[in-house]
């Protein structure tokens, strides 16, 4: 069983892509990076994928989904982070409402660090197949009020990213998928 993190790896314009989407990426291994460092080793696999193509019409999603469609019930979440990595506020959900329970009380672990919402969508090129097809599947919120100042545009360098707001970003992406993939069933469908 697998619970999948992701984020892309795709600029493909004058930009370096440092935020659409290196910091997805980053907090994605910076997630799985977390949990080996903390010697934990949950029920689930934690799968991190890097994905390529997302800014032509997703061909690197698709290639994945199309090789790894036949285990589809295995598949306990799939998380994509795509809109930045600034100040985190939450996290987008989209699957069944015992499964949203499920995640908002998840959710609540990150109060400390003032992290709780769950939203009523989630979004991504990349895990769009696997959502179609019933599986859970999440994205990161965050303040994306400055996004489009940087996005696919010469702005879009290492600059933009602020260590702090990365490092809270990788908390929820390193809480929410640790808790999920140690659970002793997978999220309901």
């Amino acid at each position: 069983q697998v619970v999948l993190v992701s984020g892309h790896l795709d600029s493909w314009d004058v930009g370096q892509g440092a935020m659409d989407d290196g910091g997805g990426a980053f907090i994605s291994w910076e997630a799985l990076s977390l949990i080996k460092d903390l010697g934990l080793r949950p029920k689930r696999t934690l799968r991190l994928v890097l994905w390529t193509g997302e800014e032509q019409g997703g061909v690197g999603a698709k290639q994945y989904y199309q090789l790894h469609k036949e285990n589809i019930s295995n598949f306990d979440i799939v998380m994509e982070s795509d809109e930045g990595t600034f100040k985190p506020s939450g996290l987008g959900f989209a699957g069944s409402a015992e499964a949203r329970d499920i995640v908002r009380e998840i959710m609540t672990l990150l109060q400390p660090i003032n992290v709780t919402d769950v939203y009523d969508t989630a979004d991504g090129t990349d895990i769009a197949f696997w959502m179609r097809d019933g599986v859970p599947g999440a994205s990161l919120h965050d303040d994306i009020n400055k996004y489009f100042w940087f996005h696919h545009s010469q702005g879009d360098t290492m600059t933009v990213q602020d260590p702090n707001q990365m490092n809270l970003c990788a908390a929820v992406w390193t809480v929410v998928s640790y808790v999920i993939a140690d659970m002793e069933d997978m999220l309901p469908r």
